[in-house]
């Protein structure tokens, strides 16, 4: 956020938080027995576990800002919604007045979110499209042999990330001593470079938005089942072992 603010070109008129409440027990817990059955019960809690990979240890390797505080230094309006598809969101956005939306780190969000703002949302995927949608960062492309990763800001459309990119960096993977701390340094470096690679695009909107190129057929990923995780851990220590 610090260098957004900076950004001469964009004036930040709300900052909105979902709190992540759910909106229909019956849909979540169906969409999660469902994720469940896909990657299997040992996966599920291995996806549980791996969360702290993204958030506690990539705290780390960046520092994180307390948004709300931010926003009442800077006095910037800042709002909190129950969930980031509910009527309170599509009423804020309505009443903002801003020209693009901009998600960071959210889930799904719906037509009748986007499509408020005069030139749509954008989103940062901290990952490379088309080919990591919907990934968790880092470890698919270790999955796949690559040690390269990369962070993508899109447009926002209908589905989950498939909408025309605006810009795209790659990056190579940096090898720490084991997998956790390979994910967190390299999400932590990510999170970094696709801020200022944000502040690129607002400081040439007209020209990005205008030359967004659409996807080509991408590949979507979930958490990985358990076969999978080991797959990866195999990949990691051979990946790491030839960047020694």
């Amino acid at each position: 956020m610090p260098i957004l603010f900076d950004c001469k070109a964009i004036e930040i008129v709300m900052v909105v938080v979902s709190e992540g409440k759910i909106s229909s027990r019956g849909k979540y817990l169906r969409k999660r027995l469902k994720k469940i059955c896909r990657i299997g019960f040992p996966g599920a809690l291995n996806g549980i576990r791996m969360r702290k990979w993204y958030t506690d240890a990539m705290r780390k390797y960046c520092s994180i800002i307390n948004a709300e505080e931010f926003c009442k230094t800077h006095q910037i309006p800042f709002e909190r919604v129950p969930y980031t598809n509910s009527e309170e969101t599509k009423n804020i956005f309505r009443t903002s007045g801003a020209d693009i939306g901009l998600s960071l780190g959210n889930d799904y969000i719906s037509g009748k979110i986007f499509s408020i703002p005069k030139y749509g949302m954008l989103n940062v995927h901290h990952e490379l499209l088309p080919d990591y949608q919907n990934a968790q960062s880092i470890i698919w492309e270790l999955y796949n042999g690559s040690t390269d990763t990369g962070y993508t800001i899109h447009k926002i459309d209908q589905h989950i990330d498939t909408g025309a990119i605006l810009l795209q960096e790659k990056m190579p993977i940096i090898f720490r001593n084991n997998l956790a701390d390979t994910v967190a340094y390299n999400y932590a470096q990510l999170f970094e470079h696709s801020a200022k690679g944000l502040a690129t695009v607002f400081d040439n909107f007209e020209k990005y938005f205008s030359e967004a190129r659409p996807q080509a057929q991408g590949r979507s990923y979930t958490t990985p089942s358990w076969r999978q995780f080991l797959h990866m851990l195999r990949q990691f220590r051979k990946l790491k072992a030839g960047s020694d």
